[in-house]
């Protein structure tokens, strides 16, 4: 008998950890070759690994909501059969070898589908996976710094919550670590960030005084950073008899993740205004039975969809992302849409890829496949991630308006709400039309208020006379 050590392999590009959200096994059970055994979250997609080999589970390296590392070991299985070699996910470390031994060749992949779906599978053999270093000792905690601060010289944390970090303008050092043999999490850095925030001085700069006057100036003398202040712990929350404790777990943790993220990076700014949607309406109706026998369904949402493209080329600076660690835009090339969707387990954003190099009828069909995907927790993995603009519509729940949430690193979103029949003036006449609000929320670090003003007036007018859309299209 002997045991293998299955490993958390690299499940995708700058993937560094994922989220045991669902175990499928249990310590104890036998395992066939390829059998799922673990579902794991990652910030891109929901993953379900499959047996490397055939055994007995003889231990599971974590428990559900556990984050666990690529290349920390995931199951420990127990081969039988005589002769069995001992197998692991990772070379093991030997003390100066005279000659290293060539690693062997991983087994062929199996064609079995996808490669990755939101809530879906990945089945494929993984034995022989040896891209893994052995783990690093867990460094200790340097003594605490002046005045009783938390202070560490080698914080442990994962790539991701190091780039976290340097965005948040955060000093790993002195983030009090609460995850798993000292690592320093998403969480940590975030709880600091918001603290610190609260904790420091309200500081003036000489530009700041022509338009606040009100704001008493500070000595040059005193204006150094002042010491990030020792993070509190989180004061309780009260509950009653009755009352259920859920963890935040799984995707509705990312979404908690992504939106505070946003919040706390992007300086939100929010512009609405209303739209006649009489012509789009009109203009749907007519060509609604021609993408029925077409095979697809016709919303309003490829309309504006191209609407958005068409905005964005006048506007490039929208169709953007920020990074913040370097200090940089970048303006994209391409024009991926995304596109909220809700589903059982919460908000995911699907993409419809190279929008601008497709008709009205070719968005419709790929809005009906990303969102029939992502309602049943099976979006495929180049489906999610990496929209350069992002719609959010709540359709006939669509209110009269609200603020969305920019979909960090973008720098704009657009929100579309309900249609309703409502008084409009055409020609000196009041009519009755049917009209609309859009809200568009962008991140006024980089977008000014007149520019986001004259992107959402583009769409506007793209709406009001659709006739024109054929006219700007590729």
């Amino acid at each position: 008998m002997a045991n293998f050590e299955f490993k958390l392999p690299d499940i995708g590009e700058g993937v560094t950890e994922g989220e045991i959200v669902n175990w499928l096994i249990q310590e104890g059970d036998s395992v066939r070759e390829d059998q799922e055994m673990v579902e794991v979250m990652t910030d891109k997609a929901t993953v379900t690994i499959g047996a490397p080999k055939a055994g007995r589970v003889v231990r599971l390296g974590g428990k559900v909501g556990d984050i666990v590392p690529v290349g920390q070991v995931l199951v420990v299985l127990e081969l039988g059969g005589a002769g069995a070699t001992v197998a692991s996910a990772a070379p093991a470390t030997s003390p100066a070898p005279a000659a290293a031994q060539p690693a062997p060749a991983p087994a062929a992949k199996k064609d079995e589908g996808p490669a990755a779906t939101a809530v879906g599978d990945i089945r494929e053999s993984l034995p022989g996976m040896n891209a893994f270093a052995a783990k690093k000792p867990t460094p200790k905690a340097a003594p605490a710094g002046k005045n009783g601060e938390y202070f560490s010289d080698k914080p442990l944390a994962a790539p991701a919550t190091r780039k976290l970090a340097r965005e948040m303008g955060v000093d790993l050092r002195r983030v009090p670590p609460s995850g798993p043999a000292s690592r320093v999490t998403r969480d940590d850095v975030e709880r600091f960030a918001v603290r610190a925030k609260q904790s420091a001085p309200l500081v003036a700069t000489p530009s700041d005084v022509s338009i606040h006057q009100a704001v008493t100036m500070v000595p040059e003398a005193e204006l150094e950073p002042a010491a990030p202040r020792p993070a509190a712990p989180p004061a309780p929350v009260r509950e009653r008899a009755g009352d259920q404790r859920v963890p935040i777990r799984g995707l509705r943790k990312r979404i908690y993740e992504n939106m505070a993220r946003s919040k706390h990076t992007a300086a939100h700014f929010t512009y609405v205004d209303e739209c006649d949607v009489t012509a789009l309406k009109a203009l749907r109706d007519r060509t609604r039975g021609y993408a029925e026998r077409e095979g697809t369904k016709l919303t309003f949402l490829p309309f504006i969809v191209k609407a958005v493209v068409a905005a964005l080329k006048r506007h490039p600076a929208l169709n953007c992302l920020v990074d913040d660690a370097a200090g940089e835009m970048i303006l994209k090339s391409s024009y991926d849409i995304g596109v909220a969707a809700a589903t059982e387990a919460g908000l995911i954003v699907p993409v419809v890829r190279n929008a601008d190099r497709l008709s009205v009828l070719e968005i419709a069909g790929e809005l009906v496949r990303v969102s029939e995907d992502a309602r049943v927790m099976k979006s495929k993995k180049e489906d999610l991630g990496g929209s350069s603009f992002t719609i959010t519509s709540l359709g006939k729940l669509g209110g009269l308006f609200a603020t969305p949430i920019v979909n960090y690193p973008e720098v704009a979103i657009l929100g579309v709400h309900e249609m309703k029949r409502r008084p409009v003036v055409k020609d000196d006449q009041i009519v009755i039309g049917e009209v609309m609000l859009l809200s568009l929320s962008f991140d006024h670090r980089i977008i000014d208020g007149h520019v986001g003003a004259a992107f959402a007036r583009e769409i506007i007018d793209l709406l009001e006379e659709p006739e024109r859309l054929l006219l700007t299209m590729s």
